[in-house]
């Protein structure tokens, strides 16, 4: 069976901004619903390397965390005040990855996640084989310093930012080649940029299979997983929506056989809710779709 997390940013971000559910509410509900453990979203008031400076609070967040009885599955770093692609100089960019690593490996989280920060409008100013060395070259350095540290690298694609098209993705993952790096398969995500070729620029391009065809492709490249549905729709036409399993129109049935082919070096399922209102009183539902996806395919 797989263990199953979700992410901690649906609480603190979007509708919870102003209002974020406290960190120890959040770890002890989850608990009480049967997750396996967390994903944390490293900012705001929740546990991150700015609120957590010292070696001695990070020990204790992490035994809080087994005192619950929950694992991590993942670190969402805060590298959005960055710039990665419109820089020559991506030193500021490595240095808070730097930061966000050692906060991996002080809480004892296995995996880091990396987007690449700006819009897909920023090929308007970088040209596409500027931006894309820039990004190569910065997560090339990235995965080798997380190796040496025993974290992986995970690139979550998404419409809301630059690269966005499949044969972007397939483009990136081979350039970086390296084993410790790898893609962050969101089916929401996948459905939008595969399906729909949401803020796509220049000429649009999707797979006729949509979100299985794009896990197919990448098949031996995943190695991180979020399962939400999609709408076809975006959050502020931004980035996807994240609707609660069954108010979309994905068929797990197909994809959860593929991404069980993916060659995900764990056993993690992570539930994303972002920016979904109502996020917290409709966790558990999610909880229980999963645990049925789960008896069907984690096995």
């Amino acid at each position: 069976m797989k263990k199953i997390s979700i992410g901690s940013w649906a609480y603190a971000i979007g509708p919870y901004e102003n209002n974020p559910i406290p960190w120890e509410e959040v770890i002890t509900k989850l608990k009480a619903l049967g997750f396996d453990g967390v994903e944390l979203g490293g900012f705001g008031i929740h546990p991150n390397p700015d609120n957590m400076p010292e070696k001695e609070q990070r020990d204790e967040c992490k035994k809080q965390l087994a005192d619950v009885g929950l694992q991590w599955s993942g670190l969402a770093a805060n590298l959005w005040g960055e710039k990665l692609i419109n820089t020559d100089d991506t030193s500021d960019y490595k240095k808070e990855f730097s930061k966000n690593l050692q906060f991996c490996v002080d809480l004892g989280i296995p995996g880091i996640r990396v987007d690449t920060v700006q819009p897909p409008t920023i090929f308007d100013e970088v040209s596409y084989e500027d931006a894309k060395k820039r990004v190569v070259d910065t997560w090339t350095d990235c995965a080798k310093e997380a190796a040496d540290k025993g974290v992986y690298v995970t690139w979550e694609f998404e419409p809301g930012f630059a690269f966005n098209k499949p044969s972007d993705i397939l483009r990136i993952v081979d350039e970086v080649n390296n084993d410790n790096f790898g893609i962050m398969f969101d089916t929401c995500h996948a459905h939008m940029v595969a399906a729909i070729g949401a803020r796509q620029p220049g000429e649009k391009e999707t797979l006729p299979g949509g979100a299985l065809e794009l896990a197919q492709k990448l098949r031996g490249k995943i190695n991180h997983l979020h399962l939400i549905d999609s709408d076809g729709t975006l959050h502020h036409d931004e980035t996807s929506s994240h609707p609660p399993f069954g108010d979309g129109h994905l068929n797990f049935d197909e994809l959860c056989p593929e991404l069980n082919k993916s060659g995900v070096p764990h056993d993690w399922w992570t539930i994303d809710l972002c920016f979904w209102p109502d996020a917290w009183n409709l966790t558990e539902r999610c909880k229980k779709s999963i645990d049925e996806l789960n008896a069907k395919y984690g096995g």
